[in-house]
């Protein structure tokens, strides 16, 4: 459907009120200009009613044209009148011409209409009217000229008229798609930014408390123990400084480069050193460059080992983990299996935390698949994550 028609008024206005005013002013000047007849009983009332029947031309255009139309016909016939076939009319075509729709053309309607009364005239002024052949064709000549020039200019102005809508329309969409857009993108960002608050504070917590458990199981019985624990715990919280700070970092300046590097694949050994403690044995095993990892493969493989050790500390109970980190062939493969005591019942991983589901959202942002619930051949919760990596072989 032709929106700009489907929305266009269909009530009278000021407007329409005064086309309608101009239309019997022009209808008796016409016919005086062309030497016609101006008399109360002809003239006058038949511009009056033309310019009455065009104040419903929004709401009834192809009724308000054949009313017209018919007025022309009866006044010209009966002799109240004797100028004027089409021209009396020329609102009424033109209105039609131009409110015509995809599902209802009006343009056709109005040339149909317009040849109709031109094939009337014709007949009746050879016949009834005593007209010669001659001066008929000329006089309906000019009025057909005239039909095809207001026909062509009413569509040309209704192909402009649905051109504005079609760019407005456009304009719109496109106003609306960068609105989706724009909301989609600070939801993504929304996330990052949840996923990096809850890996690193969740993180930092997590090993802060266990070192300082060790702390004051150690502080009296072996003070250099507790002492180690405690740099551990004060290095850890640095780190996390730095995070969070490159974070804020980033926030404040979207386009620019964070001031410190943020955690990678090249950090496992120091992330995997501050976690191990004498009730969890902790073994990383690495195959290939870690340090020729792209960015953001890299602190997903980081942040995916450091949840994962970060819940065996949490939930397991476990006493010995194992990651593993392969690249090659284009992917990199991370594990991190322990031997902790998975609670009973369903799945758990049916019903994930925000680090499991960040995690999940991680791996699967990068194209990668994950997979994290109780290992099938030995006691234990196991989480394995796949991420391409096209073209990388280190």
């Amino acid at each position: 459907m032709d929106r700009s028609a489907a929305f266009r008024p269909t009530t009278p206005n000021l407007a329409d009120g005064l086309l309608a005013a101009v239309t019997a002013v022009a209808v008796l000047v016409g016919t005086a200009r062309l030497g016609g007849r101006l008399d109360l009983a002809g003239a006058l009332p038949l511009a009056l009613w033309l310019g009455l029947l065009l104040l419903a031309r929004r709401r009834w255009p192809l009724a308000v044209l054949l009313l017209s139309v018919q007025a022309v016909i009866v006044f010209r016939t009966a002799g109240l009148t004797d100028t004027g076939w089409v021209w009396p009319v020329s609102v009424a075509y033109a209105g039609l011409a131009a409110a015509g729709r995809s599902d209802r053309p009006g343009l056709p309607w109005a040339a149909a209409v317009g040849l109709a009364e031109l094939a009337f005239a014709a007949v009746w002024e050879t016949t009834a009217g005593g007209a010669a052949p001659r001066e008929a064709l000329a006089s309906l000549g000019a009025e057909a000229l005239w039909l095809a020039v207001l026909l062509a200019g009413a569509a040309a102005h209704r192909d402009r008229l649905r051109w504005h809508a079609a760019r407005d329309e456009q304009i719109l969409r496109a106003a609306r798609e960068q609105e989706l857009e724009t909301g989609r993108r600070i939801a993504e960002a929304r996330l990052d930014i949840a996923r990096e608050l809850h890996d690193v504070v969740g993180h930092t917590l997590t090993v802060v408390g266990l070192q300082l458990r060790v702390t004051d199981e150690a502080l009296d019985d072996s003070p250099e123990e507790a002492r180690a624990a405690l740099a551990t715990a004060q290095e850890v919280r640095s780190a996390a400084v730095r995070d969070l700070r490159a974070l804020v970092h980033v926030l404040r300046a979207p386009g620019d480069s964070p001031a410190e590097p943020a955690a990678g694949a090249p950090e496992l050994a120091g992330l995997v050193d501050r976690m191990r403690t004498a009730d969890l044995d902790i073994r990383l095993e690495t195959t290939g460059d870690l340090a020729v990892v792209p960015a953001p493969v890299s602190l997903a493989v980081h942040r995916i080992v450091q949840e994962s050790l970060t819940n065996t500390v949490r939930h397991a109970g476990a006493s010995r983990a194992e990651v593993t980190v392969r690249c090659g062939d284009g992917r990199m493969e991370v594990t991190v299996a322990d031997d902790g005591r998975t609670p009973p019942g369903p799945d758990p991983s049916h019903t994930p935390g925000n680090g499991l589901r960040g995690m999940a959202e991680r791996v699967h942002a990068l194209g990668g698949e994950l997979t994290a619930g109780r290992a099938e051949d030995r006691a234990g919760w196991l989480v394995r994550a796949v991420l391409p990596v096209p073209g990388f072989r280190p």
